[in-house]
This record gives structure tokens, sequence and C-alpha cells, in this order.
């Protein structure tokens, strides 16, 4: 790894720079890995329609599989959606920042392109130091996990520099991250919130807060 493009982020007392040199790169349009509560991501800037392009380019993945949107908290939530449910409020108060996703149907005003995403947008809170921190001073960013389309998600950041190597320009060693469990992913664009993908989250956890359906992907 070339040490200029990877830079520590372990130790909130000293990753200011780190911090620094990744939102630089963002607010250029370039590329960012950085450590989530499950796998690396490789995030950019949600509304330079180029940045996130790259991304998608990046990972070798079409627009027809575009990003979700990771925001610093939920109140950035109404900004970036309309009509949300008030049960989606509820499995948002109850599960952010955490394993969760909820698709719901995006601004139209917002001067983005995320990819075919059919007037919806994909939203979650992550749960850990080091992305709340990058996205509290950048704003929403686009965020993948950081691997090339069909192999292993990055656990370590040098698993991503490994597959992504100089298409990013920034890499935020954040130690290694949990691993194992996607996000469960929650759609509450139709008449009933629907698991489309089980993850993080429970079923029945989910239906402690919201009437929730199992959907395909929840059976």
């Amino acid at each position: 790894m070339t040490a200029d493009a990877v830079l520590d982020a372990t130790d909130p007392a000293t990753w200011g720079p780190a911090l620094d040199a990744a939102v630089h790169t963002v607010s250029r349009g370039g590329l960012v890995v950085l450590p989530t509560d499950t796998v690396y991501g490789i995030g950019a800037d949600a509304f330079t329609p180029a940045a996130v392009a790259a991304l998608l380019a990046a990972k070798g993945r079409g627009r027809q599989m575009p990003p979700p949107v990771l925001m610093p908290d939920a109140r950035t939530m109404d900004g970036l959606a309309m009509g949300v449910p008030a049960a989606a409020r509820d499995l948002a108060e109850a599960f952010w920042p955490g394993g969760l996703t909820i698709i719901l149907v995006a601004q139209p005003s917002l001067a983005w392109d995320l990819g075919e995403t059919h007037g919806t947008v994909a939203l979650r809170v992550p749960d850990h130091p080091v992305a709340l921190a990058l996205l509290g001073r950048t704003g929403p960013m686009a965020v993948s996990s950081a691997n090339r389309t069909g192999q292993p998600s990055a656990l370590e950041v040098g698993e991503a520099y490994e597959q992504l190597g100089d298409r990013v320009q920034t890499y935020l060693d954040g130690g290694r991250t949990p691993g194992q469990v996607a996000s469960t992913i929650v759609d509450a664009t139709g008449d009933e919130l629907r698991v489309v993908r089980q993850g993080a989250i429970s079923l029945e956890r989910l239906r402690e807060v919201a009437p929730v359906q199992a959907g395909d992907a929840g059976r």
C-alpha cells in the first residue's frame, strides 16, 4: 500500500489529519474507503454525479445497482426522502445508528444521480465512530461495500486496497470491522413495510417496533 493513500483513523485523539484528508477528497469529487459497523465501504459525495459514477466504476458495477446513502443522523432523512411513513420513523428511531437500511421515496428536487433508483433512495446511519465523524463533516455520502463486484467484502483496509488500489484517493484505516452480517433492508415505499434483505436485525426485532412483512427475503 502507498503510505500517502492509507491514513490511520484508529484513535479519535489523533485521527484529525486523516479525516481532514478524507473530507478534502470527498469535496473534490474523489473516493474514500471508510470503516463501517459491517464491512469497509467505498464512499463518494452523494450530490456529485461524477463521483457516484466513479464509485460504481471502481466496483465494476453498473447503474442498475445504485449505492445506498449513509447519513450522520436520522434528522437528515427528511431532507433526502418524502412521505416517510410513521412506522419507518419508528424503525429509524429504534435501530439507527445500526444495521438497518430503509428504502424510501427520494425527494424529487434533489440534484443527484445515484443510478437507476426508480425514484427511491436507500438510507442508513452507520454505527461506527469513524464513519459518523466523516459523515458529520461531509453530509450524506453514497457508500457501497469496498470491494470489486463478486469479490469478498473487506474487513481490513488492506483488503479493500488490494481490490480497489488507486481507483480510491484516500483510505481510512479504522482497524478490523465486525463484518459477517450486512444490514437488514426494509422497503418503505409501498403500502406496507417489507423486508427485502435479511441481515443484522431480525424480522422478530423489527416487528417489536413496527408491522413489517417478511417479503421474499424474510421467509
